[in-house]
């Protein structure tokens, strides 16, 4: 199977036209302008596209001329920019696609009878010509499962809707394209793990960019821990079934990061983000439970909220211990507030000697250098040079100073967040 991406954009395209926003003249000054979502896969399967695909096809080195179904998935882009310079030119096609994606085509296409609208429902199974197509539900549109001839297997499933849930074990995908707009994308790639369609042999490519998505050189890194790409629009892919060249699961999140900032500096969101695209994270809430603090039980509700459903959640301070028995993967937050906890639980406070929190402080240590699993840990910047007022404001400055530095040193990676913006200290 061949994949063109003829475009990997929002609807709107990135940059927007006439938009003025950071994001966008950024894309415009590092020419990396990404055309409303459209791939073509064997020259004969058109998925999506816009006004401009026979522009983009042709910038790819390729035609449209053996097109004979086109596949449409986001209904938001067809209320956008409908697809009809194509269908009012080109050869005798049938246009598939969820109903209210097909709605504007009624009236453009009135006249055009070499094109036949044909309406699609999720579950819907049939061929387009020797390929295999399922479609797949995916908020108000589709997402497609293509098989080719020899057996290769495609998962187109654009938007921003995230894909339904696929009941038990399906079959692994050689080529995912996956819209990301809204955190939806991580949260499908996840569940795609976890049910084994995607594997570590499966390639994973992101479409639907705009400037929702930030500034463009924010998104490789971002992609990367996710273990997805975004190849510039024209990427051709050739796609056999069972035998890619590389597994895409290389560049995913794996050994120790630790994630550094102050207060409100975004850390824990960059944490989560790390994270989103895999299964089975276990979130662990360092200061423990406290059930006579309403106000710390508010921020832990806002905190299970805003993460994954899929995720689990353990409130305690022994963080070494759910280390040493991690399964899968972990999200410490954050080191801050377990060293308050330990100082808390040792009377340091009242006067009693640091003796056993540097204890606690090693065997969290050793635990981290020798975790299995992907971990990833938030911790609070602290001094900047600053001077405490009181002595315990000094002792915490120091204590926590230290603990940072040794857990950095058993990372792999280290993150600095400032103002929301994530700076590498070290990469693996």
């Amino acid at each position: 199977m061949e994949v063109v991406l003829l475009g990997t954009g929002s609807a709107r395209g990135w940059p927007e036209p006439g938009c003025p926003c950071a994001s966008c003249s950024t894309a415009v000054t590092l020419r990396t302008a990404r055309a409303p979502s459209a791939v073509l896969v064997d020259d004969v399967l058109l998925l999506d596209g816009s006004e401009g695909v026979q522009r983009a096809a042709a910038c790819a080195g390729r035609t449209l001329s053996g097109v004979r179904s086109v596949l449409l998935s986001d209904v938001e882009q067809h209320l956008t920019a409908p697809l009809t310079g194509l269908l009012r030119s080109g050869p005798a096609v049938d246009l598939l696609g969820p109903p209210a994606a097909l709605a504007p085509y009624r009236s453009l296409l009135a006249a055009e009878h070499r094109v036949r609208l044909v309406p699609i429902s999720p579950g819907h199974r049939l061929p387009a010509g020797d390929h295999l197509l399922r479609a797949r539900a995916r908020g108000d549109g589709l997402a497609w499962d293509i098989t080719a001839p020899d057996g290769a297997r495609l998962l187109y499933a654009p938007g921003v809707a995230p894909l339904q849930e696929h009941p038990g074990a399906e079959k692994a995908y050689d080529l995912v394209v996956l819209g990301i707009g809204s955190g939806a994308g991580a949260s499908t790639l996840a569940r795609l793990r976890a049910s084994g369609g995607v594997t570590g042999s499966t390639r994973v490519v992101t479409t639907g960019h705009g400037h929702d998505d930030g500034l463009p050189d924010a998104l490789g890194p971002r992609l990367r821990a996710w273990g997805a790409h975004a190849p510039p629009d024209g990427t051709a892919l050739v796609v056999q079934r069972g035998t890619q060249s590389r597994a895409p699961d290389d560049d995913r999140l794996r050994g120790r990061t630790l994630v550094l900032g102050g207060a409100r500096s975004g850390k824990s969101v960059l944490a989560e983000r790390l994270l989103a695209a895999s299964p089975g994270v276990t979130y662990v809430a360092t200061g423990g439970t406290r059930a006579d603090d309403p106000e710390w039980q508010d921020r832990v509700a806002a905190h299970v909220a805003r993460r994954p459903a899929s995720w689990s959640t353990v409130e305690t301070t022994d963080v070494a211990g759910c280390l040493r028995v991690a399964q899968g993967p972990l999200l410490i937050d954050c080191l801050g507030t377990w060293l308050t906890a330990r100082l808390d639980h040792h009377r340091v406070w009242g006067g009693a000697p640091t003796t056993a929190v540097d204890a606690d402080v090693e065997q969290l240590v050793a635990a981290w250098r020798t975790a299995t699993v992907p971990v990833v840990a938030v911790s609070n910047e602290v001094g900047g040079g600053i001077v405490p007022a009181t002595a315990s404001g000094r002792l915490f400055r120091d204590l926590l100073g230290r603990l940072n530095a040794k857990v950095a040193a058993e990372s792999e990676t280290v993150l600095f967040t400032v103002a929301g913006i994530a700076l590498p200290l070290r990469r693996a």
